[in-house]
C-alpha cells in the first residue's frame, strides 16, 4: 500500500471536521501578515539599497536589491503572459485536482514552458532570449577555447584568477567546467549560439517543476503535490528561469532529489538511486554552490522509509562525474579555492555583507512570491503540531530547503544576484503553498509579482 492510500491527519484548521470558522479566519489573517512582512522586507531592501548605492556605489546593482534597471515596457510576450496567468489562476486548481497524474505532470511542464517563454519574450527575442547568454560574462564567450577539451580541462584552473593570461569570463571562472562544456557540446551538435542555448535552458529548466512534484508525491502525498502544482507553474522566479543557465542547473539538481525520493521510498531503489547519484555528481560540476544540495538530500533520506537500501547505488553514481573530470586533469577543490580568490577580486569583494545578508532574502521574496512566504508560515505550524502526517513530511522538505538558503546566505559567497543563483533551492520552497487556502487569490498574487517585475524592470538575467 502506498502512502497516498494511507489515512492522513488533516494539517490545516479549515481541513478538520471540527474546525471553527474563527480558526480559519485567524490562519488566513496570519498568512496575510506573513505576506505583508515579506513585502515590507523587499521595500526596505529597495530603499536602503538605493541609499547605499547612491552614496557608496558598492552594491553594483542599478535597482537594489535586484540586478536590474528601471525600465517600464511591454513586449511581444505580454499578451501571452497575461493569458497564461489568467488561465492558471482560473482553472489551475481544478485541473490539478482532476487530471490523471501523468497527464498532470505533462500539463505542468507545458504550462511552465508557456509561462517562462512568454515572460522572456516580454523583453523581445534578441534582448530577452537570443542575446541573454552571449554577453561578455557568459559561457558562450568561451566555447571557442575548448577545441581541445582534455587540454582545456587540464589548464582550466590556470585561467580563473583575474590577471592570469586570458582569464575566463566571470561565469566560466565561477563554475566548474561541466557548465561550459554543455554549451560546447551543443555547439558541436549544430545547436550553437544564444538562441539554442536559451532554448536548452528554458526547456530543461521548466522540467524542475515536474521533478519537485514527483518528489512531493513520493515523500508526502499526491494531494499535496496536486495542490502545489499551479504554484510551481506560476513561480515568479520564471522571470530568471528564462533565460539563465541556472535554470538548467536547477533542473539537474531537482531531478537528482526527485530520483533520490523515489529510491528511498522503495520505488526502484537501484536504478533510481544510481540516477540520483549521477545527477548529483553532475550538479556539483555545474555549480560549486550545488554542494549545498546535500542538505535537501539529507532531508529526503530522513523522510524515506528505505533510506539505507539505495545508498550504495547513490554513492556509486555520485562518484562517476568527479572521477571522469579528475582523470582529465580538473581538480574541483583546487578550482574552488581559486574561485574564492577570484570572487573577492571582483565586485563580490566590494559588496557589503551587512546589507546583502538580509537583502538576499528580499530577492528571494521576488523569486518565490508572497504566497510561498505564507505557505512557509503554515509549514512551520504543521511541523510543530502534526509532524507525523504527510503534511509534516512536506514541511520538513520545504524547511530543509529554507535552511539551505540560509547557509548560502551566511556563507558570504552569496551577495547579490541571488534571484538567479538561488533558483535550484528556491524551487523547493514552492510546495509550501499546498498548505494554503484560497488558492486562486494567492495564485493571482504570484502572477502579479512576476508580471510587475518583468514589465517594470529590465533584469540582468
Amino acid at each position: 500500500m502506498t502512502r497516498d492510500l494511507l489515512p492522513e491527519t488533516p494539517e490545516t484548521p479549515e481541513a478538520r471536521s471540527d474546525a471553527r470558522p474563527g480558526d480559519d479566519r485567524r490562519a488566513s489573517r496570519r498568512d496575510l501578515y506573513a505576506a505583508g512582512a515579506a513585502v515590507l522586507l523587499f521595500t526596505a531592501a529597495a530603499v536602503a539599497g538605493t541609499v547605499v548605492e547612491r552614496r557608496d556605489g558598492t552594491l553594483h546593482v542599478n535597482w537594489p536589491p535586484l540586478l536590474a534597471t528601471w525600465h517600464p515596457h511591454l513586449g511581444p510576450g505580454t499578451p501571452a503572459a497575461l493569458v497564461v496567468a489568467v488561465a492558471v489562476v482560473a482553472y489551475g486548481p481544478a485541473v490539478a485536482a482532476r487530471l490523471p497524474w501523468r497527464r498532470l505532470l505533462a500539463a505542468v511542464w507545458g504550462a511552465a514552458l508557456a509561462w517562462t517563454w512568454s515572460l522572456a519574450l516580454v523583453d523581445g527575442w534578441q534582448r530577452g532570449v537570443a542575446g541573454r547568454l552571449t554577453t561578455r560574462h557568459e559561457y558562450l564567450r568561451a566555447v571557442g577555447r575548448f577545441q581541445d577539451i582534455p587540454a582545456a580541462l587540464r589548464d582550466f584552473t590556470g585561467h580563473i584568477l583575474l590577471g592570469t593570461p586570458d582569464h575566463w569570463p566571470a561565469h566560466v571562472a565561477g563554475h566548474p567546467p561541466a557548465a561550459t562544456l554543455t554549451f560546447v557540446y551543443l555547439d558541436r551538435a549544430g545547436l550553437g549560439g544564444g538562441a539554442w542555448a536559451a532554448a536548452w535552458c528554458i526547456t530543461l529548466g521548466t522540467t524542475a517543476a515536474v521533478a519537485v512534484l514527483v518528489a512531493v508525491r513520493a515523500l508526502a502525498s499526491e494531494r499535496h503535490a496536486r495542490r502545489a502544482a499551479p504554484f510551481l507553474v506560476l513561480m515568479p522566479g520564471a522571470v530568471w528561469l528564462g533565460t539563465s543557465a541556472d535554470a538548467y542547473f536547477a533542473a539537474v539538481a531537482a531531478w537528482a532529489a526527485a530520483f533520490l525520493a523515489l529510491a528511498v521510498t522503495g520505488r526502484r531503489p537501484r536504478s533510481a538511486g544510481l540516477a540520483a547519484g549521477l545527477l548529483a555528481g553532475l550538479a556539483v560540476y555545474l555549480s560549486y554552490g550545488l554542494t549545498l544540495l546535500v542538505v535537501i538530500g539529507a532531508a529526503v533520506l530522513w523522510l524515506g522509509p528505505a533510506r539505507l537500501r539505495p545508498l550504495p547505488f547513490v554513492l556509486a553514481g555520485c562518484a562517476v562525474v568527479p572521477l571522469v573530470f579528475t582523470a582529465f586533469g580538473f581538480f574541483w577543490w583546487d578550482a574552488y579555492d581559486l574561485l574564492v580568490t577570484r570572487y573577492h577580486q571582483g565586485v563580490g569583494g566590494d559588496r557589503p555583507q551587512p546589507y546583502w545578508v538580509w537583502a538576499n532574502l528580499a530577492c528571494l521574496v521576488a523569486v518565490v512570491g508572497t504566497a510561498t512566504v505564507a505557505g512557509l508560515r503554515r509549514a512551520g505550524a504543521v511541523l510543530v503540531r502534526r509532524a507525523r502526517t504527510a503534511g509534516g513530511r512536506l514541511a520538513v522538505l520545504v524547511l530543509a530547503a529554507l535552511a539551505t538558503l540560509l547557509v548560502a546566505d551566511l556563507s558570504g559567497m552569496s551577495k547579490a544576484e541571488t534571484e538567479r543563483i538561488w533558483l535550484p533551492f528556491a524551487l523547493w520552497l514552492l510546495p509550501a503553498t499546498a498548505f494554503l487556502t484560497g488558492a486562486r487569490g494567492w495564485l493571482a498574487a504570484q502572477a502579479l509579482v512576476a508580471l510587475l517585475v518583468n514589465h517594470l524592470l529590465l533584469t540582468g538575467w
